[in-house]
């Protein structure tokens, strides 16, 4: 058997601010919430056909041998295809909102080399603005 895989579903990062995590994500990156199950400290938000799971410490459902947020164990960085990627737009964008901005640079991905740049969310989680590939 052959396991080929498609797309990715869902990423899950583990949050100690669950609200200010939903408002960086929903705010800042536009992606809205899909469903929330606040009684296991579980919110999905919408990241076009993807999902970012959303986890709050010491959930119903949270995974104590995942480690702790920002303790480098939560998750490396999320990365999401962005069109159009307008790097300056971009910077503007965050720097509104006030989010810490990282390195832009040519990178790989999914459909190749293109544009990148990164930023963390209130909790140091890095999140990858993917643009399309290069021609």
């Amino acid at each position: 058997m052959q396991i080929n895989i498609r797309e990715i579903d869902h990423v899950v990062i583990r949050c100690a601010d669950l609200d200010n995590m939903v408002n960086f994500y929903h705010t800042v990156l536009g992606c809205p919430v899909e469903k929330e199950q606040r009684d296991l400290g579980l919110v999905q938000m919408r990241a076009g056909r993807s999902l970012i799971d959303l986890l709050a410490v010491g959930a119903k459902i949270d995974r104590p041998e995942s480690g702790q947020p920002g303790a480098g164990r939560n998750m490396d960085h999320l990365c999401v295809r962005v069109e159009p990627f307008d790097a300056d737009a971009l910077r503007e964008h965050l720097k509104k909102h006030g989010a810490r901005i990282g390195e832009e640079a040519r990178r790989y991905g999914a459909e190749g080399f293109g544009p990148s740049l990164y930023l963390f969310d209130p909790e140091g989680n890095m999140v990858e603005l993917k643009g399309r590939p290069d021609a």
